[in-house]
Protein backbone atom coordinates (compact mmCIF):
# COMPACT_ATOMS: atom_id res chain seq x y z
CA UNK A 1 0.00 0.00 0.00
CA UNK A 2 1.09 3.56 -1.30
CA UNK A 3 -0.01 7.06 0.11
CA UNK A 4 0.61 9.87 -2.08
CA UNK A 5 -0.82 13.78 -1.50
CA UNK A 6 -2.52 14.13 -4.52
CA UNK A 7 -4.50 17.07 -6.11
CA UNK A 8 -4.97 20.68 -4.91
CA UNK A 9 -2.47 20.71 -2.29
CA UNK A 10 -0.21 19.28 -4.45
CA UNK A 11 -0.22 22.34 -7.19
CA UNK A 12 -0.96 25.17 -4.62
CA UNK A 13 2.29 24.60 -3.09
CA UNK A 14 4.45 24.37 -6.31
CA UNK A 15 2.14 27.88 -6.74
CA UNK A 16 3.58 29.36 -2.81
CA UNK A 17 -0.37 29.28 -2.32
CA UNK A 18 -2.03 28.64 0.97
CA UNK A 19 -2.76 25.30 1.28
CA UNK A 20 -6.47 24.36 2.15
CA UNK A 21 -7.03 21.50 2.46
CA UNK A 22 -5.15 17.98 1.85
CA UNK A 23 -6.11 15.30 -0.02
CA UNK A 24 -5.05 11.57 -0.20
CA UNK A 25 -4.95 8.57 -2.86
CA UNK A 26 -4.24 5.29 -1.98
CA UNK A 27 -2.60 2.97 -4.35
CA UNK A 28 -2.57 -0.85 -3.74
CA UNK A 29 -5.33 -1.15 -1.06
CA UNK A 30 -8.51 -2.53 -0.25
CA UNK A 31 -11.68 -1.61 1.48
CA UNK A 32 -11.56 -3.94 3.50
CA UNK A 33 -7.68 -3.42 4.71
CA UNK A 34 -8.43 -0.05 4.83
CA UNK A 35 -11.02 -0.51 7.70
CA UNK A 36 -8.60 -2.85 9.61
CA UNK A 37 -6.27 0.04 9.96
CA UNK A 38 -9.14 2.38 11.63
CA UNK A 39 -10.22 4.17 8.66
CA UNK A 40 -14.20 5.50 8.18
CA UNK A 41 -15.63 5.01 5.25
CA UNK A 42 -17.35 7.72 3.50
CA UNK A 43 -19.29 8.39 -0.03
CA UNK A 44 -20.73 5.82 -2.37
CA UNK A 45 -19.82 6.22 -5.74
CA UNK A 46 -16.39 5.44 -4.69
CA UNK A 47 -14.35 3.98 -1.78
CA UNK A 48 -13.23 6.96 0.42
CA UNK A 49 -12.13 7.10 3.85
CA UNK A 50 -11.29 9.31 7.22
CA UNK A 51 -8.45 8.93 8.53
CA UNK A 52 -8.71 7.71 12.19
CA UNK A 53 -6.85 10.77 13.88
CA UNK A 54 -6.70 13.73 11.46
CA UNK A 55 -9.59 12.88 9.16
CA UNK A 56 -8.19 13.47 6.49
CA UNK A 57 -9.79 12.26 3.30
CA UNK A 58 -7.96 9.10 1.63
CA UNK A 59 -9.77 7.81 -1.85
CA UNK A 60 -8.69 4.84 -3.38
CA UNK A 61 -7.07 4.94 -6.74
CA UNK A 62 -10.00 4.27 -9.51
CA UNK A 63 -9.80 4.37 -13.46
CA UNK A 64 -12.09 6.91 -15.31
CA UNK A 65 -15.85 6.41 -15.88
CA UNK A 66 -15.68 6.88 -19.61
CA UNK A 67 -12.51 6.31 -21.76
CA UNK A 68 -13.85 8.05 -24.77
CA UNK A 69 -16.20 11.42 -25.34
CA UNK A 70 -18.93 9.23 -26.15
CA UNK A 71 -19.05 9.42 -22.20
CA UNK A 72 -21.07 5.93 -22.30
CA UNK A 73 -22.28 4.53 -18.89
CA UNK A 74 -19.34 3.07 -16.66
CA UNK A 75 -18.47 3.14 -13.03
CA UNK A 76 -15.59 3.84 -11.48
CA UNK A 77 -12.84 1.23 -10.99
CA UNK A 78 -11.27 0.86 -7.60
CA UNK A 79 -9.55 -1.99 -7.32
CA UNK A 80 -6.37 -2.73 -5.49
CA UNK A 81 -4.66 -3.07 -9.03
CA UNK A 82 -5.37 0.64 -10.05
CA UNK A 83 -2.19 2.12 -10.66
CA UNK A 84 -1.27 6.07 -9.58
CA UNK A 85 -1.38 7.04 -13.40
CA UNK A 86 -4.65 5.30 -14.09
CA UNK A 87 -5.80 7.36 -11.78
CA UNK A 88 -4.29 10.54 -12.68
CA UNK A 89 -5.09 9.98 -16.03
CA UNK A 90 -8.75 10.43 -15.20
CA UNK A 91 -8.37 13.37 -13.66
CA UNK A 92 -9.59 16.92 -14.94
CA UNK A 93 -6.90 19.13 -15.72
CA UNK A 94 -2.82 18.82 -15.59
CA UNK A 95 -2.53 21.08 -12.78
CA UNK A 96 -4.48 18.93 -11.14
CA UNK A 97 -2.99 15.43 -11.91
CA UNK A 98 0.32 15.92 -9.62
CA UNK A 99 1.30 13.92 -6.82
CA UNK A 100 3.99 13.96 -3.97
CA UNK A 101 5.03 10.62 -2.74
CA UNK A 102 5.77 10.25 1.42
CA UNK A 103 9.20 10.57 0.79
CA UNK A 104 8.78 14.33 -0.73
CA UNK A 105 9.24 13.32 -4.88
CA UNK A 106 6.61 14.68 -7.51
CA UNK A 107 4.91 12.76 -9.74
CA UNK A 108 3.90 14.21 -12.77
CA UNK A 109 3.50 12.16 -15.76
CA UNK A 110 1.38 14.67 -17.83
CA UNK A 111 2.96 17.89 -17.46
CA UNK A 112 1.17 19.58 -14.93
CA UNK A 113 4.49 21.50 -13.53
CA UNK A 114 5.06 22.98 -16.68
CA UNK A 115 1.82 23.75 -17.23
CA UNK A 116 1.56 25.83 -14.61
CA UNK A 117 4.81 27.02 -15.55
CA UNK A 118 3.29 28.99 -18.78
CA UNK A 119 -0.05 29.74 -16.59
CA UNK A 120 -2.26 26.94 -18.85
CA UNK A 121 -5.02 24.90 -17.71
CA UNK A 122 -5.38 22.15 -19.94
CA UNK A 123 -6.97 18.86 -19.55
CA UNK A 124 -5.48 15.42 -18.86
CA UNK A 125 -6.97 13.50 -21.24
CA UNK A 126 -10.89 12.57 -23.16
CA UNK A 127 -12.04 11.39 -19.53
CA UNK A 128 -12.30 15.21 -19.06
CA UNK A 129 -16.01 14.67 -20.76
CA UNK A 130 -17.05 12.16 -18.03
CA UNK A 131 -18.35 15.08 -16.04
CA UNK A 132 -19.62 18.26 -17.38
CA UNK A 133 -19.08 19.83 -14.45
CA UNK A 134 -15.24 20.17 -15.06
CA UNK A 135 -16.55 22.76 -18.01
CA UNK A 136 -17.59 24.93 -14.98
CA UNK A 137 -14.36 24.09 -12.88
CA UNK A 138 -12.18 25.09 -15.62
CA UNK A 139 -14.22 28.66 -15.87
CA UNK A 140 -13.81 28.48 -11.48
CA UNK A 141 -10.26 27.80 -12.11
CA UNK A 142 -10.07 31.10 -14.77
CA UNK A 143 -11.26 33.81 -11.69
CA UNK A 144 -9.97 31.85 -8.77
CA UNK A 145 -6.21 32.29 -9.99
CA UNK A 146 -7.16 35.19 -12.32
CA UNK A 147 -4.14 37.80 -10.87
CA UNK A 148 -1.44 34.91 -12.33
CA UNK A 149 -3.15 35.84 -16.11
CA UNK A 150 -3.94 31.76 -16.75
CA UNK A 151 -5.17 30.98 -19.95
CA UNK A 152 -7.49 27.73 -21.53
CA UNK A 153 -5.43 25.79 -23.84
CA UNK A 154 -6.84 25.66 -26.85
CA UNK A 155 -7.54 22.10 -27.02
CA UNK A 156 -9.16 22.40 -24.15
CA UNK A 157 -11.80 25.26 -24.77
CA UNK A 158 -12.57 23.06 -28.33
CA UNK A 159 -13.24 20.33 -25.93
CA UNK A 160 -15.66 22.45 -23.75
CA UNK A 161 -17.09 24.28 -26.89
CA UNK A 162 -18.11 20.22 -28.24
CA UNK A 163 -19.50 19.02 -24.52
CA UNK A 164 -21.60 22.03 -24.95
CA UNK A 165 -22.52 21.70 -28.03
CA UNK A 166 -23.88 17.99 -28.08
CA UNK A 167 -25.81 18.56 -24.87
CA UNK A 168 -23.46 17.50 -22.37
CA UNK A 169 -24.27 20.44 -19.87
CA UNK A 170 -28.10 19.82 -19.80
CA UNK A 171 -27.67 16.90 -17.63
CA UNK A 172 -25.98 19.06 -14.74
CA UNK A 173 -27.74 19.00 -11.17
CA UNK A 174 -28.72 22.72 -10.45
CA UNK A 175 -26.77 22.36 -7.09
CA UNK A 176 -23.81 21.81 -8.60
CA UNK A 177 -23.75 23.91 -10.60
CA UNK A 178 -25.44 26.88 -8.22
CA UNK A 179 -21.84 25.50 -6.22
CA UNK A 180 -19.52 26.24 -9.10
CA UNK A 181 -21.41 29.66 -9.19
CA UNK A 182 -21.23 30.29 -5.57
CA UNK A 183 -17.88 29.66 -5.99
CA UNK A 184 -17.16 31.80 -8.78
CA UNK A 185 -18.95 34.83 -6.90
CA UNK A 186 -16.55 33.78 -3.86
CA UNK A 187 -12.82 34.69 -5.55
CA UNK A 188 -11.85 38.39 -6.11
CA UNK A 189 -12.60 38.75 -9.81
CA UNK A 190 -15.05 36.59 -10.99
CA UNK A 191 -15.42 38.11 -14.30
CA UNK A 192 -13.04 35.24 -15.82
CA UNK A 193 -15.52 32.80 -14.75
CA UNK A 194 -18.03 34.62 -17.15
CA UNK A 195 -15.79 35.13 -19.83
CA UNK A 196 -14.69 31.34 -19.99
CA UNK A 197 -18.38 30.06 -19.95
CA UNK A 198 -19.08 32.40 -22.82
CA UNK A 199 -16.25 31.35 -24.96
CA UNK A 200 -17.05 27.60 -25.05
CA UNK A 201 -21.17 28.37 -25.34
CA UNK A 202 -21.95 27.55 -21.81
CA UNK A 203 -23.14 30.28 -20.44
CA UNK A 204 -26.23 30.53 -22.79
CA UNK A 205 -26.85 27.04 -21.40
CA UNK A 206 -26.71 27.51 -17.97
CA UNK A 207 -28.19 30.81 -17.36
CA UNK A 208 -29.54 32.19 -20.37
CA UNK A 209 -30.75 35.35 -18.79
CA UNK A 210 -27.44 36.28 -18.20
CA UNK A 211 -26.26 35.64 -21.84
CA UNK A 212 -28.45 37.57 -23.31
CA UNK A 213 -27.18 40.75 -22.37
CA UNK A 214 -24.01 41.34 -24.42
CA UNK A 215 -24.78 42.50 -27.45
CA UNK A 216 -27.86 44.59 -25.95
CA UNK A 217 -27.00 48.42 -26.30
CA UNK A 218 -27.88 51.10 -23.44
CA UNK A 219 -27.90 54.95 -23.59
CA UNK A 220 -24.52 56.32 -24.26
CA UNK A 221 -24.82 59.28 -21.81
CA UNK A 222 -25.70 56.79 -19.19
CA UNK A 223 -23.68 53.93 -20.16
CA UNK A 224 -20.57 54.38 -22.04
CA UNK A 225 -19.60 51.24 -21.77
CA UNK A 226 -23.09 50.57 -23.90
CA UNK A 227 -22.99 46.70 -23.58
CA UNK A 228 -25.66 45.37 -21.14
CA UNK A 229 -22.71 43.04 -20.47
CA UNK A 230 -20.08 44.54 -20.63
CA UNK A 231 -22.06 46.52 -17.71
CA UNK A 232 -23.13 43.57 -15.73
CA UNK A 233 -19.49 42.38 -15.58
CA UNK A 234 -18.74 46.27 -14.61
CA UNK A 235 -21.45 46.38 -11.86
CA UNK A 236 -20.10 42.81 -10.49
CA UNK A 237 -16.63 43.73 -10.11
CA UNK A 238 -17.78 46.85 -7.93
CA UNK A 239 -19.89 44.78 -5.98
CA UNK A 240 -16.42 42.80 -5.37
CA UNK A 241 -14.42 45.89 -4.28
CA UNK A 242 -17.41 46.66 -2.11
CA UNK A 243 -18.13 43.68 -0.03
CA UNK A 244 -17.51 40.32 0.73
CA UNK A 245 -21.30 39.06 0.98
CA UNK A 246 -22.18 36.18 -1.97
CA UNK A 247 -25.35 37.41 -1.76
CA UNK A 248 -24.50 41.96 -2.97
CA UNK A 249 -22.40 39.88 -5.69
CA UNK A 250 -25.29 38.04 -7.03
CA UNK A 251 -27.67 40.63 -7.31
CA UNK A 252 -25.37 43.25 -8.59
CA UNK A 253 -24.60 40.20 -11.33
CA UNK A 254 -28.43 39.72 -12.10
CA UNK A 255 -29.64 43.40 -11.26
CA UNK A 256 -30.01 44.33 -15.21
CA UNK A 257 -31.03 40.93 -16.58
CA UNK A 258 -34.86 42.46 -17.88
CA UNK A 259 -33.12 44.38 -20.36
CA UNK A 260 -31.92 41.12 -22.00
CA UNK A 261 -35.69 41.19 -23.30
CA UNK A 262 -36.49 44.74 -24.40
CA UNK A 263 -37.99 44.49 -27.43
CA UNK A 264 -35.40 45.86 -30.60
CA UNK A 265 -37.93 49.14 -31.35
CA UNK A 266 -37.51 50.57 -28.22
CA UNK A 267 -33.73 49.90 -28.18
CA UNK A 268 -31.60 51.67 -26.40
CA UNK A 269 -34.00 52.67 -24.14
CA UNK A 270 -35.02 49.87 -21.63
CA UNK A 271 -38.54 51.01 -19.56
CA UNK A 272 -39.87 48.73 -17.33
CA UNK A 273 -36.45 46.25 -17.31
CA UNK A 274 -36.87 46.56 -13.34
CA UNK A 275 -39.96 44.45 -12.93
CA UNK A 276 -39.06 42.49 -16.27
CA UNK A 277 -35.80 41.88 -14.10
CA UNK A 278 -37.39 40.65 -10.81
CA UNK A 279 -39.41 37.69 -12.73
CA UNK A 280 -36.50 36.73 -14.48
CA UNK A 281 -34.47 36.24 -11.28
CA UNK A 282 -37.30 34.51 -9.65
CA UNK A 283 -37.31 31.81 -12.09
CA UNK A 284 -33.51 31.50 -12.60
CA UNK A 285 -33.43 31.14 -8.76
CA UNK A 286 -35.96 28.42 -8.77
CA UNK A 287 -34.37 26.50 -11.62
CA UNK A 288 -31.18 26.71 -9.94
CA UNK A 289 -32.34 26.01 -6.74
CA UNK A 290 -30.84 29.46 -5.15
CA UNK A 291 -31.20 30.14 -1.17
CA UNK A 292 -34.25 32.46 -0.72
CA UNK A 293 -31.77 35.09 0.86
CA UNK A 294 -30.03 35.37 -2.15
CA UNK A 295 -33.44 35.21 -4.42
CA UNK A 296 -34.92 38.00 -1.99
CA UNK A 297 -31.73 40.47 -2.18
CA UNK A 298 -31.68 40.06 -6.36
CA UNK A 299 -35.48 40.76 -6.96
CA UNK A 300 -35.62 44.22 -4.85
CA UNK A 301 -32.50 45.09 -6.14
CA UNK A 302 -33.38 44.42 -9.81
CA UNK A 303 -37.13 45.92 -8.62
CA UNK A 304 -35.84 49.28 -6.71
CA UNK A 305 -32.43 50.36 -7.83
CA UNK A 306 -33.82 52.78 -10.24
CA UNK A 307 -35.28 54.13 -7.40
CA UNK A 308 -32.58 54.59 -5.36
CA UNK A 309 -30.48 56.41 -8.00
CA UNK A 310 -33.40 58.71 -8.08
CA UNK A 311 -33.78 59.39 -4.09
CA UNK A 312 -33.69 63.34 -5.00
CA UNK A 313 -36.17 62.94 -7.27
CA UNK A 314 -38.88 61.04 -5.10
CA UNK A 315 -41.94 62.54 -3.07
CA UNK A 316 -41.85 61.62 0.68
CA UNK A 317 -44.39 58.90 0.22
CA UNK A 318 -42.54 57.77 -2.45
CA UNK A 319 -39.37 57.32 -0.54
CA UNK A 320 -41.77 55.03 2.43
CA UNK A 321 -43.38 53.47 0.36
CA UNK A 322 -40.35 51.69 -1.79
CA UNK A 323 -38.74 51.02 2.29
CA UNK A 324 -42.38 49.20 3.17
CA UNK A 325 -42.56 47.14 0.12
CA UNK A 326 -38.76 45.73 0.53
CA UNK A 327 -39.23 45.33 4.12
CA UNK A 328 -36.03 47.77 5.34
CA UNK A 329 -37.89 48.07 8.83
CA UNK A 330 -38.18 44.36 9.25
CA UNK A 331 -34.67 43.70 7.39
CA UNK A 332 -32.20 46.36 7.81
CA UNK A 333 -29.25 44.00 6.85
CA UNK A 334 -30.84 43.02 3.71
CA UNK A 335 -31.87 47.01 2.92
CA UNK A 336 -27.61 47.96 3.86
CA UNK A 337 -26.79 45.35 1.17
CA UNK A 338 -29.63 46.77 -1.22
CA UNK A 339 -27.68 49.93 -0.86
CA UNK A 340 -24.70 48.49 -1.79
CA UNK A 341 -25.99 46.41 -4.89
CA UNK A 342 -27.05 50.21 -6.01
CA UNK A 343 -24.01 52.15 -5.86
CA UNK A 344 -22.36 48.68 -7.35
CA UNK A 345 -24.69 49.41 -10.19
CA UNK A 346 -23.65 53.23 -10.15
CA UNK A 347 -20.14 52.71 -10.18
CA UNK A 348 -19.73 49.80 -12.54
CA UNK A 349 -19.68 52.13 -15.58
CA UNK A 350 -17.03 53.25 -17.64
CA UNK A 351 -15.73 56.62 -16.25
CA UNK A 352 -18.42 56.41 -13.24
CA UNK A 353 -16.11 54.09 -11.10
CA UNK A 354 -14.51 56.48 -8.54
CA UNK A 355 -17.27 58.73 -7.96
CA UNK A 356 -19.16 59.30 -5.27
CA UNK A 357 -23.05 57.96 -4.38
CA UNK A 358 -24.64 60.20 -1.90
CA UNK A 359 -27.76 58.41 -2.44
CA UNK A 360 -26.74 54.94 -0.63
CA UNK A 361 -25.85 57.37 2.94
CA UNK A 362 -29.38 59.46 2.20
CA UNK A 363 -31.78 56.63 1.69
CA UNK A 364 -29.97 54.59 4.52
CA UNK A 365 -30.48 57.95 6.68
CA UNK A 366 -34.10 57.74 5.55
CA UNK A 367 -34.29 54.18 6.89
CA UNK A 368 -32.98 55.18 10.25
CA UNK A 369 -34.87 58.06 10.56
CA UNK A 370 -38.36 56.63 9.94
CA UNK A 371 -37.38 53.67 12.35
CA UNK A 372 -36.62 55.91 15.17
CA UNK A 373 -39.56 57.79 15.20
CA UNK A 374 -41.26 58.08 18.88
CA UNK A 375 -43.93 55.60 18.96
CA UNK A 376 -45.65 56.80 23.04
CA UNK A 377 -48.64 58.60 20.75
CA UNK A 378 -49.58 54.52 19.78
CA UNK A 379 -49.96 53.42 22.81
CA UNK A 380 -53.54 55.04 23.18
CA UNK A 381 -54.79 53.34 19.63
CA UNK A 382 -56.42 50.38 19.70
CA UNK A 383 -54.34 47.27 18.26
CA UNK A 384 -55.15 46.47 14.90
CA UNK A 385 -54.59 48.41 11.55
CA UNK A 386 -54.89 51.51 12.99
CA UNK A 387 -51.79 51.07 14.49
CA UNK A 388 -50.44 50.53 11.17
CA UNK A 389 -51.78 53.21 9.69
CA UNK A 390 -50.31 55.99 12.44
CA UNK A 391 -47.09 54.40 12.71
CA UNK A 392 -47.27 54.88 8.75
CA UNK A 393 -47.94 58.83 9.05
CA UNK A 394 -45.22 59.17 11.64
CA UNK A 395 -42.24 57.70 9.64
CA UNK A 396 -44.03 59.58 6.47
CA UNK A 397 -43.68 62.82 8.60
CA UNK A 398 -40.08 62.17 9.94
CA UNK A 399 -39.34 61.66 6.21
CA UNK A 400 -40.77 64.99 5.06
CA UNK A 401 -39.48 66.97 7.81
CA UNK A 402 -35.89 65.47 6.63
CA UNK A 403 -36.57 66.11 2.98
CA UNK A 404 -37.00 69.64 4.04
CA UNK A 405 -34.18 70.01 5.76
Amino acid sequence: MQIYLVGGAVRDRLLGRPIRERDFLVVGATPEQMLKLGYQQVGRDFPVFLHPQTHEEYALARTARASTETNEQAGPCATSTVTLEEDLERRDLTINAMAESEQGGLIDPFGGRKDLEERILRHVSASFTEDPIRVLRVARFMARYHELRFEVAQETMALMTRMVERGSLDSLVPERVWQELHGALSTDNPTPFFATLRDCGALARIIPELDRLWGVPQPVNWHPEIDCGAHSMMALQTACDLSESIEVRFAALTHDLGKGLTPMAFLPSHSGHEERGAGLIGEMCKRLRAPTNFRQLAEQSARFHTHCHRLDELKPRTILKVLEKMAAFRHPERFRDFVLVCEADYRGRKGFENRDYPQAGRFLRFLKIASQVDRSSLADIPQGKAVGLALHDLRLSAIKATVQN
